[in-house]
């Protein structure tokens, strides 16, 4: 019996050490990637603001290539939408297009129903350099206490990440004709 009630102090000390650490992480996070290619934000901006065209170029969308998606009419502009339901490994959502200004900068908010609910924002901006341009593409939002607590065991920053300098690296190859 006394071997029992030292596991579950144990336990019980591990779980507040957690939470501690996770109460103290902050209240918001940011992910960004950043991306050069070699395309005028006019050849680039077509493929980020008409949601039909994420296909050829989402991370997500190679990750679950039988995933069922509805889209808006029409499919680009302020309000468009596009709603997803896929496997573990993309869930499901549903993504609007909160603004737009063109040839600079799309940003659209993420409505996550599962793996879990959670709201967020993110936008892809566009900065001319020479005759390359540059492509940033972030997302934001609240962390509550059980993101706080997940990205204790993985990083949501290098995790959504990847999938950001992934879909960069396959618009990079569409805009530049690879």
């Amino acid at each position: 019996m006394e071997i029992v009630f030292y596991i579950l102090l144990v336990i019980i000390a591990i779980v507040a050490l957690i939470l501690f650490l996770a109460s103290r992480k902050p209240d918001t996070f940011r992910c960004e990637r950043r991306m050069r290619m070699t395309a005028s934000p006019e050849a680039i901006y077509p493929h980020l603001q008409d949601l039909k065209l994420w296909h050829q170029w989402s991370p997500w969308a190679r990750k679950d290539p039988a995933m069922r998606m509805e889209f808006s009419d029409p499919t680009k502009g302020l309000g468009a939408w596009q709603s997803w339901a896929g496997n573990g490994q993309v869930g499901s959502g549903k993504m609007i297009i909160s603004a737009d200004e063109p040839v600079r900068r799309i940003e659209y908010r993420l409505e996550f129903l599962t793996p879990f609910k959670a709201t967020n924002f993110a936008e892809l901006v566009l900065t001319p350099i020479g005759e390359d341009t540059e492509v940033v593409w972030s997302m934001h939002g609240p962390a509550p206490l059980m993101s706080k607590v997940m990205d204790l065991l993985m990083n949501m920053d290098k995790m959504i990440g990847r999938d950001f300098e992934s879909g960069l690296a396959n618009l990079r190859g569409i805009v530049e004709g690879r």
